[in-house]
């Protein structure tokens, strides 16, 4: 029987609703990051530079583009004979076909699986994080302390704690609590959704917990192991993570890596962030283009005015263009004299020209405020916007609209349009 150390399962079934149109066709972990990754390429990057060549992935929603994204795992160096990474989707069994309905019984449901490597650890991942974490030396301190869970935790400001899952842990790091966002946290390390059990721990508490609906790792099997008296400790990671969960942190995170010393760097040596790379011609600046601070995918083409943008590959910007403070996917096509500020511009849109993005006095979003707030225009994949309108702050737009979907030419900020299927 084969016999991996650790292998890793990683849950990447997530909508990612807090993301809005940018989420309405495509898996939150398989949205576009820095240009030219997925946000899935960085826990996967951390398990192959972890030495961890068995990774589970799990999917569940709008699963095309991350399972086509990661194929057969070339990029990470996981196509392996033995372990390797194996797409997991939720599949028909003769007793009973459900989708999974909550992060453990995802895992649960995929016992088999991590049986036939007859593992003695197993790492809980999620697939919508963006950080470089040394899972190995999380592995030494969870057997050093003869652990039987280890929760990998990180300090938040004390302010911020309410948001979280916060561990309090004794000066041995050893768990003695748990608040789920506490009003008024004890502790500030919060809980980053990264677990090791011992094998035999993690198994029997999914056994146990079969039947529990929704079952979730945060809020049902931590707390069974805890109240069993395993042997729970805390991990701190001090270095970056953020979770991308909200236009807000995902435009963040994007506008972080143009930093003249990025907190978080693509560009180390030792610890690479690998992911699939198609086969596409160099980019081209045109004379009369101009450029600061930013990232640009190969194959674009930029005519216009760039600053502090993050801009994927195969991209056209026309003449005449300014886009300042702004994400723009791969295959977008921007036409020209057009002024775009603080726009996130999904995967192969077309824009024509004379079009004013994000150029207006803010405005509460009508669509949903807790999404599309930040003063960001937000635009979904493959929408087509035409020539000579204004688009203000808070906005939304998916599908292909017209010039009527403009009354007077304009979308004011915190308007929407949204055409074919349902968006949040």
């Amino acid at each position: 029987m084969m016999h991996k150390e650790m292998i890793a399962m990683l849950l990447a079934g997530g909508q990612g609703s807090r993301l809005g149109v940018l989420t309405s066709d495509v898996a939150k972990p398989a949205v576009s990051f820095g240009g030219k990754y997925r946000i899935i390429d960085f826990p996967l990057s951390n398990c192959i530079n972890s030495g961890i060549d068995t990774v589970g992935v799990l999917t569940q929603y709008q699963p095309l583009v991350l399972n086509s994204h990661i194929g057969i795992g070339i990029p990470w160096d996981l196509d392996r004979n033995s372990g390797g990474v194996t797409i997991l989707p939720p599949y028909e069994r003769s007793d009973n076909s459900e989708w999974y309905s909550g992060t453990a019984n995802a895992i649960y449901q995929n016992l088999k699986y991590m049986e036939s490597y007859n593992p003695e650890y197993v790492l809980i991942l999620s697939g919508d994080h963006i950080y470089k974490m040394d899972y190995e030396s999380m592995l030494e301190f969870h057997k050093l302390k003869g652990a039987d869970v280890t929760i990998a935790a990180i300090p938040v400001p004390m302010e911020e704690a309410s948001r979280f899952g916060i561990v309090v842990a004794d000066d041995n790091r050893k768990i003695l609590e748990f608040e789920e966002k506490p009003e008024n946290p004890s502790s500030n390390l919060a809980s980053m959704g990264i677990y090791i059990f011992s094998w035999e721990v993690l198994k029997n508490a999914l056994l146990a917990l079969k039947d529990q609906s929704n079952c979730d790792f945060g809020k049902h099997i931590i707390p069974y192991c805890f109240n069993n008296n395993k042997q729970l400790y805390a991990y701190e990671f001090n270095d970056y993570w953020k979770d991308v969960g909200t236009l807000g942190s995902y435009w963040e995170a994007n506008m972080e890596l143009i930093d003249l010393i990025p907190e978080f760097n693509l560009y180390e040596e030792f610890w690479k962030i690998y992911t699939k790379q198609s086969t596409i011609e160099p980019q081209y600046l045109c004379p009369d283009s101009n450029i600061e601070r930013a990232i640009i995918g190969a194959g674009s083409q930029i005519c216009g005015s760039l600053k502090n943008c993050v801009v994927g590959s195969c991209v056209d910007v026309g003449k005449g263009t300014v886009i300042n403070d702004s994400i723009i996917m791969e295959g977008t096509k921007i036409g020209a004299n057009c002024h775009i500020e603080k726009a996130i511009i999904a995967e192969g849109c077309v824009i024509g020209d004379n079009v004013e993005m994000g150029c207006m006095e803010e405005a509460v979003s009508e669509l949903n405020p807790s999404i599309y707030a930040f003063g960001l225009a937000t635009i979904g994949a493959n929408s087509v916007i035409p020539s000579d309108v204004k688009i203000g702050k808070n906005t939304a737009i998916k599908g292909e609209t017209t010039k009527d979907d403009y009354p007077q030419g304009e979308l004011p900020s915190g308007g929407f349009i949204v055409k074919g299927g349902d968006v949040e």
